[in-house]
Order: structure tokens, then C-alpha cells, then sequence
């Protein structure tokens, strides 16, 4: 008879428990995140922070003299740009070099190709007769040692998308296909650049080469140069010559920049948001990820000009060499595991510099209403609130795969693979319209989290 009043008890004052817990914005901090947001769309330092690294710096391949200029020049800039507190953390990683690439076809219809060494490739030259599959699939599905004496070439042509969806193709292509070329007794690998423009030039990015196998020179063409192959061997074989100069150079140690705005109550409680400092050395990496430094760089100043500071701090990372494997964000989840729970949530930005359409986060039930109030706090802007949607950026996943909560601001990525990773990606493609919306963007969302009353999730997964 005891047990049921007891369950009765329980019923009613559970829903009261969860209704304590919901995490809430208070009314006064989304009228400051208004008169926030409009002071950003007319704000011109992220542009400024954006002109400054891709400038000054320029191309800044992991482990190369500029890395080093890269973290001096952020930290500078945190400290230039009123933050209370900069410093640095190690990041150790092996060390990629570039030094020449050169292709051509020979024969009959001998002319020059224009090609890229993808990342981790070794050096080597190669003559051989190339052979064309139209996707990673087909290359798989080979028979063995038929590849023998060959380079393989895959045609694979990506198509554009707001989410650019379509990279998991292009990208698998150039992480996968020269360790399926290799297993077919291929001797070098080239691939149709995992891109969507129409210019000639050549995208680069990191490949691997799984355990076991004795790596070959692996390169990308550009697109106009794979449709030039593609309509060779229309004609005949094709007989194509590859020189890599490239490779494993030791290691390298770099560090992820890191600069606070300190919360006025809850000062070890912190909202991270951040992009990557690192770019590939063949464009300025204005867009991949310039744009993603100077939009959160902006975002945390302005909250830093604010006349009350925010309850939690605002946390804002420069990540090391996220282009040759998340190194930076690896690191910096390996040496904060222990702090997660005062880890608010994070966002990361590195998807170019088009403008935020939706936002979401992963955060669970109760941080719901706090979510959706964000989510209209961001409206203005033309951003959607897109529940369900979205996921941890590249640099934020390995610490939210341990349990810290993230947030999603989606881009539109229509254009961004026409510029990923090639010489392309330079300062005259941003639109700085749409940085600044991006700046607000993360501003009221960072602003907003770390005036929260309660928590978004962040808890070691066990």
C-alpha cells in the first residue's frame, strides 16, 4: 500500500525535475543579442582579420615557415583585438613537403597536363598507359594485378550542393583510390580533381595509404585536363608521364592559438567556437578556412566589446593543421578530456564563407528550448531553425565524440568545392556581405550560449 502513494509522488515531481532543468535564455540577453546581431552586420572586422592572415601570411601548409608565421601573426591578432586572455598549445604532427609536380601525355598527341601532388604522396616518376574508371567502385571491383605496370585514373566528376554533399564521393576517391590502385598492381594513381569547377587548376588534399602497402605517387588533374585524358582515350591508349617531388619530412610541432573573452560569473565555464588556422599551399586558403578564423575571431571581439560581459567565457580556437588530419582538434580534445562538462557547446566554422541558412544543435531534450531560442535570436539573418539536422564540425568531432554538446551553423557550400583546395582560394571570393552575416551568426549564437541558464549536454561519454 506504501508503494503507490510513493509512485504517485514520483509522477508528479518528475515533470517538475525535468521543467528545473530545462535549460533558458533570459529575456534580457536576447535584447542584447539584437543589438548585437546589427552591430555585426555593420562590423568590418572579420573582413579585416580575413585581408590581414591571407595577406600577411599568405599559404600556410602544416610544418612549413609559415605555420610558424601563422601562430605568431593569431596571436598577435587575439591580443590586437582586445581578448583577455592568448595562449598557445602544442600540436605535433609528421611533415608533408611540396616540391615540384609535372605531368604529360606521350605519343602522338604529346602535350603538357596540369596536375597536383596530393598530400602524403611520395616522390617518384612513372611512364605508363593510364586507365580510366568512372568511380571508386570500379576501380575496386578490378581484378586483381590487372592494373599491372599502369597508372589508374579515375573520372569521377562531382556536382555542386548547398551542403556539398556530394565531397563524400570526391573526397573518398582521393583518401581511397591510391590504396585500391596500388592493390591492383598499379604503379602511380591520378584522379579527376574532387571539385566542381571548370578551371584549370588542380585540387590538392590529404590521401592515405593503408597499412602494408608501399605507397606510389598519387595526383590530382584539373578538370579541363581530365576531360582532355578522357577524350585521348577515345582516340587509343594513352601513354601519360607523372614527376612527383614530394613527401615525409620528419616531424613537426605547431600549435592550436587560443584567445578568451573571460565570463563575468561563470568564468571556467566556456563556449568554443573556432575555426582552422592551417591552409594547402597552392591558393591564400581565404575561403578554406581564412573566412572560418576571421568569422570567429569577429564574433568573440564583439562579444568582447559588449559593455556586460557574457555569464561563461567565450572561448575562440585557431586549430593546427586540420587539413592533414584534425591534428589540432585531436590534441586539443586529448589535453581538455577532463574538463568537458565545463565545455558549454562549440561551433566550428569551416565550410567557406557563404551564408548561414540553418542551425541546429546536438544538444539533448532539456537544452531544447534554449536551441530553439537561439534559433529565433538567428532568423533575422535568414537562418532556419533545421532540427534534426546538422553535426559536429571537423576540428569540434573528436571532442564531441567524447560527449561535448555542438552546434551547427550551415553555410551554403554552392560554390565552395569550385575553391577548395586549390589556387583558387584566394581573397576576391569572399563576399564580405555574407562574412559579416556569418559574424553575427556566431556572435548572438555564442553570446546567447553562454548567457544560458542550465547546460546544453557536455558530459564524458563513458
Amino acid at each position: 500500500m506504501r508503494l503507490a502513494p510513493l509512485l504517485l509522488a514520483l509522477a508528479v515531481t518528475a515533470p517538475a525535475l525535468a521543467a528545473s532543468r530545462e535549460t533558458r535564455i533570459p529575456d534580457a540577453a536576447l535584447a542584447t543579442a539584437a543589438q548585437l546581431r546589427e552591430q555585426a552586420l555593420a562590423d568590418r572586422t572579420g573582413w579585416n582579420v580575413v585581408e590581414s592572415l591571407t595577406t600577411e601570411i599568405g599559404p600556410r601548409l602544416a610544418g612549413s615557415e609559415a605555420d610558424a608565421k601563422a601562430v605568431a601573426w593569431a596571436q598577435a591578432k587575439f591580443k590586437a583585438l582586445g581578448f583577455d586572455k592568448v595562449w598557445i598549445e602544442p600540436v605535433t604532427f609528421p611533415k608533408w613537403v611540396r616540391r615540384s609536380e609535372r605531368a604529360a601525355v606521350l605519343g602522338e598527341h604529346a602535350q603538357p597536363l596540369t596536375v597536383t601532388a596530393l598530400g602524403g604522396s611520395p616522390a617518384g616518376t612513372v611512364e605508363a598507359e593510364i586507365v580510366r574508371f568512372a568511380d571508386l567502385a570500379a576501380l575496386e571491383a578490378a581484378p586483381a594485378g590487372s592494373l599491372a605496370g599502369k597508372i589508374a585514373f579515375i573520372d569521377y566528376q562531382m556536382t555542386s550542393a548547398r551542403d556539398g554533399s556530394d565531397y563524400r564521393n570526391g573526397g573518398a576517391i582521393r583518401s581511397k583510390g591510391p590504396s585500391a590502385a596500388i592493390r591492383k598492381g598499379a604503379l602511380a594513381f591520378l584522379m579527376r580533381s574532387a571539385g566542381t569547377d571548370n578551371h584549370r587548376v588542380a585540387h590538392t588534399g590529404i590521401t592515405r595509404f593503408d597499412e602494408g602497402l608501399t605507397p606510389v605517387p598519387s595526383a590530382s588533374l584539373t578538370i579541363p585536363d581530365a576531360d582532355q585524358l578522357a577524350r585521348l582515350l577515345q582516340r587509343g591508349p594513352v601513354r601519360v608521364s607523372l614527376a612527383l617531388d614530394c613527401g615525409w619530412d620528419g616531424e613537426y610541432t605547431s600549435h592550436n592559438v587560443i584567445g578568451e573573452i573571460t565570463g563575468r560569473s561563470l568564468p571556467k565555464e566556456v563556449v568554443v567556437i573556432g575555426a582552422h588556422l592551417d591552409s594547402w599551399d597552392l591558393g591564400t586558403g581565404a575561403i578554406d578556412d581564412g573566412a572560418g578564423i576571421g568569422i570567429t575571431m569577429a564574433a568573440g571581439h564583439l562579444i568582447g566589446q559588449l559593455k556586460r560581459a557574457p555569464k561563461r567565457t567565450i572561448r575562440v580556437i585557431a586549430f593546427a593543421n586540420e587539413e592533414q588530419g584534425l591534428h589540432g582538434g585531436k590534441a586539443y580534445a586529448a589535453k581538455h578530456l577532463g574538463d568537458i562538462a565545463r565545455h558549454q557547446i562549440a561551433a566550428e566554422s569551416d565550410f567557406g564563407a557563404g551564408r548561414i541558412y540553418a542551425f541546429n544543435t546536438g544538444a539533448p531534450d532539456h537544452a531544447r528550448k534554449a536551441t530553439e531560442q537561439i534559433a529565433q535570436a538567428l532568423a533575422p539573418l535568414g537562418i532556419e531553425y533545421a532540427p534534426g539536422k546538422g553535426s559536429a564540425g571537423p576540428d569540434i568531432s573528436p571532442f564531441a565524440a567524447k560527449g561535448l554538446a555542438w552546434a551547427w551553423l550551415a553555410q551554403d557550400g554552392s560554390d565552395y568545392f569550385d575553391l577548395h583546395h586549390n589556387a583558387d582560394d584566394t581573397l576576391d571570393k569572399i563576399d564580405p556581405a555574407a562574412l559579416a552575416q556569418n559574424v553575427a551568426a556566431y556572435a548572438v549564437f555564442a553570446y546567447l550560449a553562454a548567457e544560458a541558464e542550465g547546460d546544453f549536454g557536455s558530459q564524458l561519454k563513458e
